[in-house]
């Protein structure tokens, strides 16, 4: 599955099936997101028969040459830059060890242990992606809603088809919400400590909690507008009504008067 043909062979066989459901999905996205991150896997260091270094030597002895790995640097980085990426390693046994980057990750264990951790970064990698996707999303969605007000703004006719065009954006803050809420309950299958400390330091240093900050700060200020939407909605109603409320009773005082 490591093999350089698979990731495009997968990726035409997953357009060819959205392609064969296409009219049994509404609003399908053109987005193709697209991200690589290196994971590098070392299971043995030196012979077979002598011993392995631990954790601890490993970082000592090539502390520097593991950053660059991650960082994708050729040349040796600054000692406070070596520090400060080596600061989120983690390890659980002495023989273990895991040192996360933005885009690559270097993982020292046994063939099994470190197919668990590369599953790990992989579904850290994969919320990276969904918050992105979501954040994009809900960009577009608040440029289309400021248009939608500013064309509504000065008609007082345009207003009152307003609240249906804020009901159908809401309707896709709801759903993003509810989306990204399932993504947070989603991570709660690691109950090994161990592996959720490793999500996350992967997800601090790809920035999935950036994007996920991101992502809620557009979903609040999209509320605020909804709510000064409905608001100036109701304003309008009430000023309508109003004004019907006095045509209403000029109309009773003239024909009183007619009547007399």
């Amino acid at each position: 599955m490591d093999a350089p043909g698979v990731e495009p062979v997968v990726r035409e066989l997953a357009k060819r099936r959205i392609n064969g459901i296409t009219p049994a999905v509404s609003r399908p996205s053109k987005d193709w997101l697209l991200e690589s991150y290196l994971v590098i896997e070392i299971h043995e260091i030196g012979g077979a028969d002598g011993p392995q270094p631990t954790a601890d030597e490993l970082v000592a002895s090539h502390g520097g040459e593991l950053v660059q790995l991650i960082r994708g640097e050729t040349v040796p980085l600054a000692p406070k830059s070596v520090e400060e990426a080596l600061q989120v390693s983690l390890s659980y046994y002495p023989s273990d060890l895991v040192v996360a980057g933005s885009h690559a990750a270097v993982v020292y264990d046994g063939p099994e242990d470190a197919a668990a951790v590369t599953q790990i970064l992989e579904y850290a990698k994969m919320q990276l992606l969904e918050f992105r996707y979501y954040d994009q999303l809900m960009s577009r969605v608040l440029a289309d809603f400021y248009t939608t007000l500013e064309r509504k703004r000065n008609a007082l006719v345009s207003r009152w088809s307003l609240p249906r065009e804020a009901q159908r954006f809401n309707t896709i803050r709801l759903d993003v919400m509810d989306l990204t809420e399932r993504i947070d309950n989603a991570i709660k299958f690691v109950s090994d400590i161990y592996y959720a400390r490793t999500y996350r330091a992967a997800a601090n240093r790809m920035g999935v909690e950036d994007y996920r900050n991101l992502v809620d700060e557009k979903l609040r200020t999209f509320g605020e507008l909804y709510d000064f939407t409905v608001d100036q909605y109701n304003e309008t109603r009430s000023f309508v009504l109003e004004v019907l409320v006095a045509i209403l009773a000029v109309l009773d005082v003239i024909f009183l008067f007619r009547g007399r």
